[in-house]
């Protein structure tokens, strides 16, 4: 096994966990309801939350699984990089206080990663990462 086909296998499996955690979280904890009021309150349709969080559990399914991982990727990629908005006026710092803009971009960032990796190893669809040149 490549080492290339492993890293973007251990990449998929870290955003599969990270964005099935951030679904759970907008479930379990803060309430649907609760992040429809949180997403207005920041300037967002209050309705965008029922697709952006099947997008998040959904999609952190399929990055664990290894399937349709390159439009997945992308689209929670898009997702984060939506994130961005309501973190911009908070500053650099994700510690920030409202949390910062650089953790939703640098998601976003390793999100594009992937599609262009693929689904390394390990992966229900068969398809290779990208072999370095």
């Amino acid at each position: 096994m490549h080492s290339p086909a492993l890293g973007a296998a251990l990449l998929r499996l870290a955003l599969g966990v990270l964005f099935l955690a951030h679904a759970l979280l907008k479930l379990v904890v803060f309430t649907l309801p609760g992040t429809v009021i949180w997403f207005e309150q920041h300037g967002l349709p209050g309705p965008l939350v029922y697709p952006v969080f099947a997008a998040e559990l959904l999609g952190g399914l399929a990055l664990l699984a290894g399937t349709c991982v390159r439009p997945v990727a992308v689209v929670l990629g898009l997702i984060a990089l939506g994130a961005i908005l309501p973190h911009a006026a908070n500053g650099w710092e994700f510690a920030n206080e409202g949390g910062g803009w650089e953790y939703p971009l640098f998601i976003a960032i390793v999100s594009f990663a992937q599609a262009l990796l693929g689904p390394g190893a390990f992966a229900a669809s068969r398809r290779p990462a990208m072999a370095a040149t």
